[in-house]
């Protein structure tokens, strides 16, 4: 059993480190209020190798692990947050086109993904089948060699920048099971009858783009189909193996970034004639707070490690996701408890951590179901 990181994985984390603070803190605070994300980041994360780092080398990426890059996407978010979701979200999907997409597909739609070229997404969401993945009734049916679609899907991240998404689309309703009713097909946004509306008004993470979709018709060869048909829910669920570990990243880089302002904060504010850091409920809350993230931390990392080795478990990348989360949630609230009023106003960039922090908890799978899954794991109830 060895905790230590490798020296390559040390200097991935520092060389994320920098790009951040250098390039995401200058301006996230006005990224966030105009909801706008500057384009060129992409590309110079992309340039640095940030961007699908564990895509293989053969579709243009440097074939590393899910912990390299979960490392990149914790400095990332420790940084800013918003900017932080606009990159993560770029490659968003790739792992199911590795994993089940043709050699065509990967050589076509990996190699653009990692040079920061063009943005993906992964389409899921519906109004009435949120956490309920398998009530998607947006529907791709087969005529000839195409697939005709209609449907919507909601609150996409990078719906209205994306060339391309990999969407959950009913295909089997005759199907009595529901894990065999759904395919995942490949549609490029500028296809007939695509439309994207942007969602504004999001309570946090505002510099990354969402939008509600809508399929009208809309037609793609059969040679769009991810893997085998009516296998989507399958490979949904392999997706999420994945997925859920790294927005555990997120949340632990989040936390990371609200304790680190907090001790900063705490360290020079005077009351009663001497710092708030050297009262003793200070240092209690302080120490609880460093304790949730390493505890949130040391979860995510063994669940990248299971990946890694080629062994997902669901159980606990579910764990990691739904504690990393909450960690992250508590910890914000403290930090900005312990700024007191001045943690209220956006002078601070505690108060975006703090709106950021929330939707942690609800994609990718709510909390909730992250513990219908673990105790299910556990009880062996299906």
């Amino acid at each position: 059993m060895d905790f230590e990181l490798t020296n390559r994985q040390k200097q991935i984390r520092l060389a994320a480190r920098e790009f951040a603070e250098g390039e995401l803190v200058p301006i996230g605070k006005d990224c966030e209020a105009k909801g706008e994300f500057p384009k060129h980041l992409i590309k110079k994360a992309a340039q640095l190798g940030f961007i699908g780092v564990f895509i293989k080398k053969e579709y243009g990426g440097l074939g590393l692990g899910l912990l390299e890059h979960a490392l990149i996407l914790e400095e990332f978010w420790r940084a800013e947050p918003g900017l932080a979701q606009a990159l993560a979200q770029s490659a968003f999907g790739s792992d199911v086109l590795l994993l089940y997409g043709s050699e065509e597909q990967k050589k076509k739609y990996l190699p653009p993904i990692v040079k920061g070229d063009w943005v993906m997404a992964f389409s899921i969401t519906e109004p009435e089948a949120g956490s309920d993945a398998a009530s998607a009734t947006t529907t791709a049916v087969r005529v000839g060699d195409e697939y005709v679609i209609n449907g919507n899907k909601v609150m996409i991240s990078n719906g209205s920048e994306a060339k391309f998404l990999l969407v959950f689309f009913l295909t089997h309703p005759e199907e009595t099971s529901k894990s065999k009713r759904h395919s995942i097909l490949l549609v490029e946004t500028d296809r007939p009858g695509y439309k994207a509306d942007k969602i504004h008004g999001k309570m946090g993470l505002r510099a990354s783009d969402t939008a509600n979709i809508f399929f009208n018709n809309v037609r793609v060869p059969k040679e769009n189909l991810v893997g085998v048909e009516g296998s989507g829910f399958l490979q949904l669920m392999d997706f999420f193996d994945r997925s859920r570990v790294i927005i555990a990243a997120h949340a632990v880089g989040l936390a990371q970034g609200a304790i680190e302002q907090a001790v900063n904060y705490v360290k020079k504010r005077k009351q009663f004639g001497k710092t708030i850091a050297s009262f003793q409920i200070t240092q209690f809350k302080i120490a609880e707070m460093a304790t949730m993230i390493e505890t949130a931390r040391g979860l995510m990392y063994k669940a990248c490690w299971y990946v890694d080795r080629g062994t997902p478990n669901t159980q606990l990348s579910s764990m990691a996701k739904w504690w990393a989360c909450q960690a992250a949630v508590r910890v914000v609230d403290e930090a900005l408890q312990l700024h007191g009023g001045y943690g209220y106003l956006d002078d601070y960039p505690i108060e975006r951590f703090y709106r950021a922090a929330k939707l942690l908890e609800i994609y990718e799978g709510t909390k909730e179901i992250e513990k219908i899954i673990i105790g299910r794991r556990i009880l062996g109830a299906t």
